[in-house]
């Protein structure tokens, strides 16, 4: 586990170096900053005195060096179009990124292993070709394009749900079912095909032989040993949710990170996106780790393998 935990503190590290490194580049090969976030209108002189202010007139190795001491340091310093703290404006957007992000995992979760499980345990035909069909269909589905067609049905044709905003729980199930449905589908497809793989095994045959009923067997010791590969799977989707809620919030206009950082970006705000970068990629550390230690106390395999390194060593 320790092992483990240095592993992903180095990957944080790097990433965030990559980065942050890329994001200061794209920002500068994109012309004058200047052009983004101050009016068209302005004098030639007050974008002298801007680029002064801000630095933007130092050499541009002195304002790279700057840019990644700041970063190290935690100090992303003001929003260039607001005057406010960079890590403020993004610290006021997580709650509603989270709540979005951590609704649209959980309903994938929930779901995809209803339907995986039911897919397994049951022969009908219909059900598993759905099963098999439908990841592959939320694959190549764009997100925004699911969404726009889930506003059209049920917000402007049916009227059942708001089309955008926030405030209500109604106004999250849009956005939220547009995000859970290829990570959903999925997760169903791999319980399914990890089920009916494992039904087969040695251990099935000895619980049956011992008179365990079906459903205890499946529930108890078949799904436990299919969820391993889900969690590798949801620790890698938390990065993809976070792109995905860029459009997702843009889409149904959610205040959350992912429109900030697509507005910032937009306005070359380089304090906001290199803020929302780094939030976003220590979230992603912290959860891909949180899934390696839910693996580790799940699978006994990998605290004896752990047990026995330990004692190799030793």
């Amino acid at each position: 586990m320790l092992i483990s935990i240095a592993k992903r503190t180095i990957q944080m590290v790097l990433t965030l170096t990559l980065a942050s490194t890329a994001i200061f580049v794209l920002i500068h090969l994109s012309g004058d900053p200047t052009q983004g976030f101050m009016p068209a209108g302005a004098s030639p002189e007050v974008r002298d005195a801007t680029r002064t202010r801000l630095g933007l007139d130092d050499p541009i190795l002195q304002q790279y060096l700057r840019f990644v001491a700041n970063g190290l340091t935690g100090n992303f310093g003001e929003s260039w179009r607001d005057r406010q703290s960079a890590m403020d404006a993004v610290l006021d957007r997580l709650p509603a990124t989270l709540l979005l992000a951590g609704t649209a995992l959980a309903a994938a979760i929930i779901g995809g292993t209803v339907i995986g499980v039911l897919s397994a345990l049951t022969e009908s035909h219909i059900l598993l070709h759905a099963v098999r069909v439908v990841p592959v269909a939320g694959q190549a589905i764009p997100t925004f394009w699911l969404g726009a067609m889930l506003m059209l049905l049920f917000a402007v044709k049916l009227g059942w749900l708001p089309s955008s905003g926030s405030g209500t729980p109604s106004t999250l199930v849009l956005p939220a079912l547009t995000l859970a449905s290829q990570p959903g589908s999925v997760i169903a497809r791999l319980i399914s095909t990890g089920m009916r793989q494992l039904q087969r095994s040695e251990f099935v045959r000895t619980a049956e032989s011992k008179g365990l009923r079906p459903i205890t067997i499946s529930v108890r010791h078949v799904l436990p040993n299919a969820i391993l590969p889900v969690l590798a799977y949801v620790g890698l989707q938390a990065g993809f949710l976070v792109g995905g809620t860029v459009v997702i919030e843009s889409l149904f206009a959610w205040p959350g990170i992912g429109r900030l950082a697509l507005q910032s970006a937009l306005e070359r705000d380089l304090p906001v996106i290199h803020a929302f970068v780094v939030v976003t990629a220590v979230g992603v550390i912290v959860i891909n780790l949180g899934v390696d230690l839910i693996r580790f106390m799940i699978d006994p395999r990998q605290r004896t393998s752990m047990v026995e390194g330990s004692m190799a060593h030793g």
